[in-house]
């Protein structure tokens, strides 16, 4: 599903249930020491899906413990990024010689809870979401605003808030997000956007964000 929405050089690994007898880490084991049982399975789970993508590149297996805000660690050269919801755990991962950043999000293709939308979406941009239709735009667009933020972190490693950008989606299955804040600087240049995919499949929806290394810094 997810790989779909990402370019080649991208691997991801996904799976539709949780997955017995992953073996973490010590170090991942522990970070999750304290959290309930279906917690720990998604842990250990979306980290399965990790390792299987990262050794699509040749990676050997390492400890993926989460670090500042929750975001993982990645082994030198790596960038990535986890998602795991209701019926979908996955992971993406690809070389940072071949791409500068991403971020992918899954999320039940379901309305948002009452009052959520105006808590994510700025001025204006509830109402230029699409007119009703196949899918739950409201729950797309908090989707691509997470997909957006995994993919803003890694660069800034500054919060990133729900109105600090505003997403524009497209039917067509692609969106844009233009930042309302200062972004990164990436060859010279301050990156005023991103541009990511979405789709929607079987009751879920899932988000990609990736952005390519530039040519000359490659």
């Amino acid at each position: 599903m997810i790989q779909r929405i990402c370019p080649p050089a991208v691997r991801v690994a996904e799976t539709n249930v949780d997955v017995s007898g992953v073996v973490l880490f010590p170090e991942e084991a522990a970070a999750i020491a304290a959290s309930v049982d279906r917690r720990r399975q998604e842990f250990a789970t979306v980290r399965w899906c990790a390792r299987t993508a990262l050794a699509g590149l040749g990676v050997r297996p390492a400890p993926l413990v989460p670090g500042e805000r929750g975001a993982p660690g990645w082994p030198d050269g790596i960038v990535g990024s986890m998602t795991h919801c209701e019926g979908l755990r996955a992971a993406a991962v690809a070389s940072k010689r071949d791409i500068l950043t991403l971020g992918i999000d899954a999320e039940p293709d379901a309305a948002l809870p009452d009052g959520v939308l105006r808590v994510i979406a700025g001025p204006g941009e509830a109402e230029a979401l699409p007119p009703a239709g196949p899918v739950c735009w409201d729950r797309l667009l908090f989707c691509a605003k997470e997909a957006v933020y995994k993919a803003w972190f890694p660069l800034t490693r500054r919060f990133l808030s729900f109105d600090e950008a505003t997403v524009a989606i497209d039917e067509s299955g692609t969106f844009t997000a233009r930042l309302l804040v200062p972004g990164p600087r990436v060859g010279g240049a301050e990156m005023t956007r991103f541009t990511g995919r979405w789709v929607a499949e079987e009751g879920l929806l899932a988000a990609a964000v990736v952005a390519v290394r530039p040519a000359a810094a490659r």
